[in-house]
């Protein structure tokens, strides 16, 4: 677990300080458990960005803190979270929303939009393989040209890190119903890497999960 160092890090779990305690505390597990810097990393410093699967906006609300030259938009099919999400950039204040979050499923977006960056978080697993490569190809049509993509999921490897990991979203996702989805499928990293070439992407892959418990991976695709 990664507690969260930077001062923009607290400046971002700050903004959910009035969020319901069951809505706080399922922020902080996913700051402690996910390595949202590594994958903030991995963004341009500037242009537009679009978290699919945005929840409760903690990943967006923290890349557009990180740097003010990006506008930041979020989706998500929760809406319970969008409002959670709404609620934490009205408290950031300014002249400017912080990011802009909508509850609809991607390709309900306005099909004109395109993005410099499109991020995908911990989303893949919950869909079927169809619908994981439907989603895939979705968010590459997205991308402006010189575009890039990031996804970060969970590896199957090593093996007692991606078995904590299967038992924690049955829990989320069957017993406290706080996670949407239609299973837990966890695919092999290479797999998502293969797609994203085969789509034209020039891939990097990255391991993210030193001092986590979490086999976690971050795919970054750029489209040429």
């Amino acid at each position: 677990m990664h507690p969260p160092r930077s001062d923009i890090a607290r400046r971002t779990l700050g903004l959910y300080a009035d969020a319901p305690r069951a809505d706080r505390f399922h922020v902080w597990f996913r700051w402690l458990t996910c390595p949202f810097p590594a994958v903030e990393r991995q963004l341009p410093r500037r242009g537009t960005i679009l978290e699919v699967g945005c929840g409760h906006g903690v990943f967006s609300c923290f890349a557009a803190l990180a740097s003010s030259g990006r506008r930041v938009t979020g989706v998500d099919i929760d809406c319970d979270k969008i409002s959670m999400a709404n609620a934490a950039v009205d408290r950031a204040g300014g002249s400017q929303p912080l990011a802009e979050f909508w509850c609809l499923p991607l390709a309900e977006l306005d099909p004109d939009r395109r993005f410099d960056a499109v991020v995908i978080i911990d989303v893949l697993y919950l869909l079927s393989s169809d619908a994981r490569t439907q989603l895939l190809a979705e968010a590459i049509r997205r991308l402006e040209p010189g575009g890039t993509l990031v996804v970060k999921e969970a590896d199957r490897r090593p093996r007692w890190k991606a078995a904590v990991t299967v038992t924690q979203e049955l829990v989320s996702t069957r017993v406290l119903r706080i996670t949407e989805g239609e299973r837990v499928e966890f695919a092999p990293s290479d797999e998502f890497d293969r797609q994203l070439r085969d789509a034209g992407l020039v891939t990097t892959v990255i391991r993210a999960d030193r001092g986590y418990v979490h086999p976690h991976v971050v795919i970054v695709g750029h489209r040429r």
